[in-house]
C-alpha cells in the first residue's frame, strides 16, 4: 500500500512539476513573443494604458501618444502622411502596421532589454513607459522625395553608402495614420475600408514590398557587374552592334529605345552600351554571361533576400530554368526579373562604397523613458557583390551615362554624379515602369537613391527614366548635399 502511494505521490509531483515549468515558460520565457502576437487582445487593452513611446526624426515626434480622458488613456497621433510608410498605424481595430508593429515592444516598454525597467515599474507601482525610437531619416531628403513625387504613384528610397542608413523612405501614395488611431470603431473602421479601397493603395508600402517592379534598364547595372566580375569583359569589351536582334529560337527582335543603333558603329563597347541604355547589346551579352552568372551576381546583391531594416522587404527575384530567348530579356530587366526599390538602392549603394553593401538601417537609437540608450544598432556588412576594381569601371561607366548619355536629368550643378535610368515594359498597351538609381559625389558618396515612377508617371507609354524619375532623384540628393 505504502508502496502504492509513494508511486502515486511521484507521479502527482511530476504532473505540478511540468504543470510549474510550462507556466514559468510562458510567464517568463515567452513573455515578449506573446505579448507582441496580434492576437493578444488582453496585450492590445494594457497597451493602451501604457504611455507608447514616440518614433522621432531629429528628435521630433512623427508619432507619439497623449492623453486622452476616454477609457483608452492615450490617443496616438502621426504628424504628416510623409512619414505613413515608415510608421505604418497603430489602430485598436486594425492591429499595427510598419515600425508600430515591428518596434512594438520597444514602444510598450516590455523587450527584454527594458527588464530593469519593469521591475522598477513593479516595485514602484507605476506602468512602464515605452521607449522612443530615432529614426535614421534626414527630414530634408524625406520632404525632397515626397514632394518631387507629388501626384504619382512610386517610391523613394535614399541610403547612406558607407553606413547603411537608411536618409528617405517614401511611398506614394501614402496614408493619414491618424484616421485608423481613432478610438471609435464604427469611424475606424470605416477609414479602414476606404483606404483599402483608395486608388494607389495607400497601405502599401511601395519602397519595399507589394506588387514589384520590372526594372528594366536599372538591372543593366547588375549585368554590368557580372561580366567586369568574370574577368573575361571589361568596360572596352565589345558586342555587335546591329539595329535589331533575334530572340533565339523565336521570330521576336530585340530593339534599342528609338530603334537606332547604339551610337551608330557596328559594334559597341559595354560602357557605351551602359551610357546610351541600349537592350541589342545587353541581350546579347547576357546569353554570353548565361543566366546563372547574372543569378549569382544578383544574389550577392541581395535578390532572394529577405531583408529587414527593421521592415521586412519582399524579397526581389530574377527568374531560374529560362531559355535563351528570355536570358537575353532578363538581361536588360524584362522577361520576369521584378525589384522593390529598396533593392535598387542596395546595388548603387554597394557600387558607391567600393563593392561593400551595408545593411539598410532605419533605427538610430532607442531611448528609454529617463533617455537611457537602450539599444543602438551599429553598421554593419550586408555582403561583397562586386571586387572595389569592379565597382570603379561601374562608376564611371555610370558617371557617362549622367555626363554625356541617356541619364542626364541625374546632373547637379557642381556635383559629379553617378546614374542610371530604367524604362521597364509591362505588356502589350501597358504604362511604362520609370526608374532612376545613382549616387552623388562619385568619388565620395554621401548618398545613394533609386526613384520607381509607376504606370507611366500618367503618360502611358511616352514617360522615361529619365523625364519623370531622374529629376525626382536629383531633388533627394540635393537635399541631402544641402544644394
Amino acid at each position: 500500500m505504502n508502496r502504492e502511494l509513494r508511486r502515486i505521490s511521484v507521479v502527482i509531483m511530476a504532473m505540478f512539476l511540468s504543470l510549474f515549468v510550462a507556466s514559468s515558460s510562458i510567464q517568463f520565457l515567452n513573455q515578449e513573443s506573446l505579448s507582441n502576437d496580434s492576437r493578444n487582445v488582453r496585450s492590445v487593452y494594457d497597451s493602451y494604458k501604457t504611455q507608447r513611446g514616440a518614433i522621432l526624426v531629429k528628435g521630433k515626434p512623427i508619432a507619439r501618444s497623449l492623453k486622452v480622458d476616454d477609457p483608452y488613456y492615450y490617443q496616438r497621433t502621426y504628424s504628416s502622411s510623409m512619414y505613413s510608410a515608415l510608421t505604418g498605424f497603430f489602430s485598436f481595430y486594425q492591429g499595427a502596421t510598419g515600425l508600430e508593429s515591428e518596434m512594438n515592444s520597444y514602444l510598450t516598454g516590455k523587450n527584454s532589454q527594458q527588464f530593469f525597467e519593469q521591475i522598477n515599474a513593479v516595485l514602484s507601482g507605476t506602468p512602464v513607459s515605452g521607449a522612443s525610437v530615432e529614426l535614421t531619416i534626414n527630414p530634408a531628403a524625406q520632404k525632397a522625395a515626397w514632394d518631387a513625387l507629388g501626384n504619382l504613384e512610386g517610391a523613394v528610397v535614399a541610403i547612406e553608402p558607407s553606413t547603411g542608413k537608411i536618409l528617405a523612405l517614401v511611398s506614394k501614395p501614402g496614408f493619414d495614420a491618424n484616421l485608423l488611431a481613432v478610438h471609435d470603431g464604427n469611424e475606424s473602421n470605416t477609414n479602414y475600408k476606404t483606404l483599402l479601397s483608395t486608388k494607389g493603395n495607400p497601405l502599401v508600402n511601395k519602397a519595399i514590398s507589394g506588387d514589384l517592379y520590372a526594372p528594366g534598364s536599372v538591372f543593366k547595372l547588375v549585368v554590368s557587374s557580372a561580366a567586369l566580375e568574370s574577368g573575361e569583359w571589361t568596360p572596352e569589351s565589345t558586342l555587335p552592334n546591329p539595329l535589331k536582334f533575334q530572340l533565339p529560337g523565336t521570330s521576336t527582335y530585340v530593339q534599342n529605345s528609338g530603334e537606332g543603333k547604339c551610337g551608330g558603329k557596328s559594334t559597341v563597347s559595354i560602357a557605351d552600351a551602359l551610357r546610351f541604355s541600349c537592350n541589342v547589346p545587353f541581350a546579347q551579352l547576357g546569353i554570353k554571361l548565361g543566366q546563372d552568372r547574372i543569378r549569382t551576381q544578383a544574389e550577392l546583391f541581395g535578390f532572394g533576400k529577405s531583408v529587414k531594416i527593421p521592415l521586412s522587404a519582399t524579397p526581389s527575384s530574377y527568374p531560374e530554368n529560362m531559355d535563351e530567348a528570355q536570358t537575353a530579356l532578363s538581361a536588360f530587366g524584362q522577361f520576369d526579373d521584378r525589384v522593390t526599390p529598396l533593392q535598387i538602392a542596395m546595388i548603387s549603394s554597394a557600387i558607391a562604397n567600393k563593392g561593400v553593401l551595408m545593411q539598410p538601417n532605419l533605427i538610430e537609437s532607442v531611448l528609454s523613458s529617463s533617455l537611457a540608450v537602450v539599444d543602438q544598432p551599429q553598421p554593419k556588412i550586408f555582403s561583397q557583390p562586386i571586387s572595389a576594381s569592379t565597382a570603379s569601371k561601374v562608376k564611371d561607366m555610370m558617371v557617362a551615362a549622367v555626363a554625356r548619355g541617356v541619364s542626364s536629368n541625374g546632373q547637379i550643378k557642381g556635383v559629379e554624379v553617378a546614374g542610371k535610368t530604367g524604362t521597364a515594359q509591362n505588356g502589350q498597351g501597358e504604362p511604362y515602369t520609370l526608374w532612376f538609381t545613382g549616387f552623388a559625389p562619385a568619388n565620395n558618396p554621401k548618398v545613394a537613391v533609386a526613384v520607381v515612377v509607376a504606370k507611366g508617371g500618367g503618360m502611358g507609354q511616352g514617360g522615361r527614366g529619365n523625364t519623370l524619375a531622374a529629376p525626382i532623384a536629383r531633388k533627394v540628393m540635393e537635399a541631402v548635399l544641402n544644394k
